[in-house]
């Protein structure tokens, strides 16, 4: 009988049954539990890796036993100990570019807000835009490695790298740089959107929400999050310009990370782009992506255009980067996304105080599974950025899925999710604020000096 405690174990062998002896083995035990359970995984009982970065580098970390020449009686007593055959030999370590404290802020602040919006489930990924590390990386709903004899299959999802997704209007800071980068439209350039709606063929594009005038310019298409505005853009530069670069910046690209089950996603090239497809992709449908491949994408506009491999492990030399965006182009979408946040329709949940932050919300509709089309009030919220825009570092995606409470908008739901953890990372990483208030001169009442009087009175 395997698997028993010291405890029973002892019990067992107390009764001195003839033929039954103990084995001591040893069992994996996870110090942070939940909190890294997806990204950790798990052994089984013969310490074999079954899940995560332990099935990923099982070779790595397993060790290989060693075998002993022995003598033994017929009762399977030890006589004596020859020599050693085999020696034993140790696995290797492996550290991982995980920062725990930001694993567990990432954690907390995700749990909280899947139950503050009555939420199915959810994700976060925290990246260093430099050195390509993942430094967090949580999915609710999770489980505890250390106890899993409850365990439900839908809580071993490593949610942020399986599930893939439309991403809604995120997909607006891609499908925008690639129309900066053609040179044929700048960010003072403006576009007619009235009436918010437009009509190709049977299919009609709307805007979501009112847009503060008939005409915008780039930046308001995204601050208002215009569809209307997006696609005729889209239809000046092209679908395969847009696809061109949503293919540079990895997304619906192999990540290399080879982790277990990750999902590539879907990118699709059309051999004729026509307006329907050219107007999708720029606003984020009928393409699908995970979580790890659009902070992967908002990292290469953080990080001056420049993208790094992904890497979960930790790494002490700068990578190997590719200009995939030019770095003018980068540093204008960059402003562009700090209006979409400061500006005063802008994402104001999405603020960081003290710091200068950059990013754009997402609002997908599901699919609806079994069926064509979309899920009745059935909603993925969104949220990708970046900060401190002084010197981008580290970019953040948030994604909700099927909140129920308060609404379902990026901007709602995922928004102040966002600023809470760029808060804390920026406060944990000791990273300068870029946003103080001027300090205020207080007013001094003049001293005026007093004249001695002589010594002649």
């Amino acid at each position: 009988m395997r698997g028993l405690t010291p405890e029973q174990g002892q019990a067992v062998l107390d009764l001195k049954v003839p033929g039954v002896y103990g084995i001591e083995e040893f069992r994996r035990f996870y110090p942070a539990g939940e909190v890294t359970a997806h990204m950790v995984g798990f052994t089984d009982i013969d310490d074999h890796g079954r899940e995560g970065v332990e099935l990923a580098y099982d070779e790595w970390l397993a060790g290989v036993p060693g075998k002993r020449q022995v003598i033994k009686d017929r009762r399977g007593r030890l006589i004596k100990d020859v020599q050693v055959t085999k020696n034993a030999k140790a696995g290797k370590p492996l550290a991982l570019s995980i920062d725990l404290r930001l694993q567990y802020l990432a954690n907390r602040e995700l749990r909280n807000a899947i139950i503050e919006n009555g939420a199915k489930a959810g994700s976060l990924v925290i990246m260093d835009v430099k050195t390509g590390e993942i430094l967090a990386m949580v999915n609710q709903p999770t489980y505890n490695p250390n106890n899993r004899r409850n365990l439900q299959p839908a809580m071993m999802r490593n949610r942020a790298m399986i599930d893939v997704f439309e991403p809604g209007s995120t997909m607006k800071a891609i499908s925008m740089s690639a129309a900066i980068e053609t040179g044929r439209w700048k960010p003072s350039d403006t576009v007619e959107v009235y009436p918010g709606s437009l009509q190709i063929g049977k299919y009609t594009i709307k805007d979501v929400s009112k847009t503060e005038g008939p005409v915008l310019d780039l930046t308001g298409i995204l601050i208002n999050s215009s569809n209307v505005g997006m696609s005729k853009v889209a239809f000046d530069i092209g679908g395969e310009t847009i696809f061109r670069l949503a293919q540079k910046v990895g997304l619906g690209q192999d990540t290399g990370l080879g982790f277990p089950g990750e999902r590539v996603g879907n990118l699709p090239n059309y051999r004729e782009w026509r307006k329907a497809e050219t107007a999708t992709l720029s606003y984020g449908y009928g393409i699908s992506v995970t979580a790890i491949q659009l902070v992967h994408a908002f990292s290469a506009l953080a990080n001056n255009g420049r993208l790094a491999p992904l890497t979960l492990i930790k790494t002490d030399k700068a990578p190997q980067t590719t200009q995939v965006l030019p770095e003018a182009v980068a540093k204008t979408m960059q402003g562009m996304l700090q209006q979409v946040i400061e500006a005063p329709r802008g994402v104001f949940r999405a603020q960081v105080p003290a710091y200068h932050v950059g990013g754009k919300s997402g609002t997908a509709r599901k699919t609806s599974v079994g069926t064509k089309g979309y899920a009745e009030n059935s909603y993925r919220s969104l949220f990708a950025g970046f900060g401190p825009m002084n010197d981008p570092r580290y970019a953040i995606v948030v994604v909700i899925d099927e909140p129920t409470k308060a609404g379902y908008f990026g901007g709602l739901v995922s928004a102040p999710v966002f600023s809470r953890v760029m808060s804390g990372t920026l406060r944990l990483m000791n990273v300068t604020p870029d946003n103080l208030p001027p300090v205020q001169q207080a007013n001094a009442t003049p001293v005026v000096p007093l004249k001695a009087n002589g010594g002649r009175g």
